[in-house]
């Protein structure tokens, strides 16, 4: 049984940043966990038939575990129901703890989450990733193999650059990266996992339509979503990795630790 744990601060960042990665092991033997910090309160509401503001946070929670359904995996949610929006502001080491309790309960051999840059800089999504690598750097457990890798999602600069090329073709504004919530893109250099997603493509966008609230990638080009979702790419954040080390091509196959 393998064992794997995403952390994320909203239903949706964990479609985006590792449903295509995790739905390619859909028919393996997977303890799979997710961690979402906050249940999307705050988010937009696309359809006023879809939820009230007062029940958004709720409607967000069933449709990240439909999102889940839609990659063929079921996985054991935990929903901390912290406040949107206010990650940046709950005593960092709380949050840690809670994270390390978790971790330290399921033993996971790898830990996904955001990195320092959150992709699109969401304060949220800092304060996440932050105590995710905290809690990751500081769990123990008796289980062996457990802690092995800790991934940060991230996004290419190769794939933005094709992903802006692709929008300039068709007459229409590339993402600028120095915009609020905008995707931040990574040095190639430093990224060390990358894993094709176009074989469970169709799951992966299943999976999105099914956060209806949020209406994903509306504004973007349905001839372009392939461009932006079939790699997922990811920073070998613990143990760093070495330069010149191969990139690898599996969330499941990583290198042995050194």
């Amino acid at each position: 049984m393998r064992r794997v744990a995403c952390v994320f601060a909203h239903p949706d960042d964990d479609t985006f940043g590792v449903g295509g990665s995790l739905a390619l092991h859909a028919q393996d033997e997977l303890e799979l966990t997710v961690i979402l910090a906050t249940s999307g309160e705050a988010g937009r509401i696309a359809d006023a038939s879809l939820a009230t503001r007062d029940e958004l946070g709720l409607v967000r929670e069933a449709e990240d575990l439909a999102s889940w359904r839609a990659l063929g995996l079921e996985p054991d949610v935990r929903f901390l129901r912290h406040p949107d929006g206010g990650l940046g502001q709950l005593p960092r080491q709380g949050l840690v703890e809670q994270l390390r309790s978790i971790f330290e309960e399921r033993a996971p051999e790898v830990v996904v989450t955001f990195g320092p840059d959150g992709v699109t800089g969401h304060p949220d999504h800092v304060a996440i990733g932050a105590a995710a690598t905290d809690a990751f750097d500081t769990a123990t457990a008796d289980v062996p193999g457990a802690f092995l890798r800790l991934l940060h999602v991230a996004i290419a600069a190769r794939d933005l650059d094709r992903l802006n090329q692709g929008l300039r073709a068709r007459g229409l504004q590339p993402i600028d990266s120095t915009q609020p919530f905008m995707p931040r893109p990574v040095p190639d250099d430093e990224i060390g996992l990358r894993v094709d997603c176009t074989g469970v493509l169709d799951r992966k966008l299943e999976a999105l339509r099914e956060h209806k609230t949020q209406s994903e990638l509306e504004d973007l080009p349905f001839d372009l979503w392939p461009d932006l979702l079939g790699t997922e790419a990811f920073v070998v954040a613990l143990p760093e990795r070495s330069p010149g080390d191969p990139v690898a091509t599996d969330l499941l196959a990583l290198p042995p630790a050194p």
